[in-house]
């Protein structure tokens, strides 16, 4: 279980659903971890509080996944506390159900900026202090890869986009060792998605294992990708999404 043991990981949004748990899961394999948050200081200053419970270093840094310059002076910032940084994990996103017809454009912008501007900036930002070797995992969604039904249009386009930075970027960074790689969650049982929520019903029909998944079967993923055993997985998507694509 220390197989990150010494690496330092950012992971962005980390502070609730699974960002908490990817931070949690790095930590426990031995990484000193830094996480973004924008709007829940008491959340993100719990999962310190975990992580430094299990003998490592913790960090949570405040920065609007909208906002460009934040998210890279957030990366910056990261790899400052943490002395270097090895890994990191592009989580912070927002969703987006509903007809086409009911976006306006500054819905549309905000949802652009976080879950691509944002992705990209922290990307941009972490290519300049990666180590060698180092990791990018970016979360992208299960509807990038099949739309099963209405209203996902604005959503599986902003999350399509990840699979488009990540494969770039594992052509751009593959002769420094650092691979790049996109995890696609199908329905997880968070505060955005909450298994027992309106919208849980239509999700469960089209999943051949009939349960919404945890934080921590992500994250479990998330830290395979992240460790020394994928080092020759580079430019892929792996689905943790309970056969939504089957």
């Amino acid at each position: 279980m220390n197989e990150l043991l010494g690496k330092k990981a950012l992971v962005t949004g980390g502070s609730r659903g699974i960002g908490a748990a990817t931070a949690i899961a790095l930590a426990e394999r031995g990484a000193d971890v830094a996480l973004t948050y924008n709007s829940s200081p008491d959340a993100a200053a719990k999962v310190v509080k975990e992580i430094e419970a299990l003998g490592r270093t913790a960090y949570a840094l405040e920065a609007d996944a909208a906002d460009a310059t934040a998210v890279a002076n957030g990366v910056a910032q990261a790899a400052d506390l943490l002395g270097g940084l090895d890994i990191l994990v592009n989580n912070a996103g927002v969703g987006a159900i509903g007809p086409i017809t009911d976006f306006t454009v500054d819905d549309v912008d905000r949802v652009l900026a976080v879950n691509i501007r944002g992705a990209y900036a922290a990307a941009q930002a972490a290519v300049r202090r990666l180590s060698d070797g180092g990791r990018m995992i970016h979360l992208g969604s299960c509807v990038a890869e099949r739309v099963p039904g209405p209203g996902m249009t604005l959503y599986g386009m902003s999350k399509s986009a990840i699979t488009g930075l990540s494969k770039g970027l594992a052509r751009e960074l593959g002769a420094r060792g650092i691979t790049s790689n996109v995890v696609q969650p199908g329905p997880i049982d968070t505060d955005m998605n909450p298994a027992d929520g309106p919208f849980a019903s239509p999700q469960l029909t089209n999943l051949a294992l009939a349960r919404f998944g945890a934080p921590a079967e992500v994250a479990a993923a998330i830290t395979y990708l992240a460790g020394p055993h994928a080092a020759y997985i580079t430019g892929t998507e792996l689905s943790i999404d309970g056969g939504h694509a089957a």
